[in-house]
């Protein structure tokens, strides 16, 4: 005696789509709502990820050709070791941008910073 098994067709049922995005306003900080030059994202000093950074970015400007921002000595050619003492002795006009998750920011003056 053979037996039939039934077989159920089952659906699928449909995945449910995604949530929809929260598209965030991008704002920004003025220039009013930061009192002078205190820091207000993030530590009072360059971070080590920051000046690797830096003396990377200048570095590399420097094997390009950039001119120097200080008087160099005859044997100095190296360019991490010119960034490196631009870097010290505050000759670099960069400003460092930290920003928050919720789109705010601020640029702070590499010269505020290093102290």
């Amino acid at each position: 005696m053979v037996t039939a098994s039934k077989t159920r067709k089952t659906k699928k049922k449909a995945p449910e789509p995604p949530a929809p995005r929260i598209k965030r306003k991008l704002v920004t900080v003025t220039r009013d709502e930061i009192k002078g030059s205190e820091v207000q994202i993030g530590p009072p000093k360059l971070t080590r990820f920051e000046r690797a950074r830096i003396i990377g970015t200048r570095a590399l400007q420097l094997s390009y050709g950039a001119p120097p921002f200080l008087p160099l000595k005859e044997n100095v050619r190296d360019p991490i070791a010119i960034a490196t003492a631009e870097l010290e002795s505050k000759a670099l006009p960069i400003s460092i941008r930290r920003s928050l998750p919720d789109g705010r920011y601020q640029d702070i003056p590499l010269k505020v910073l290093l102290g």
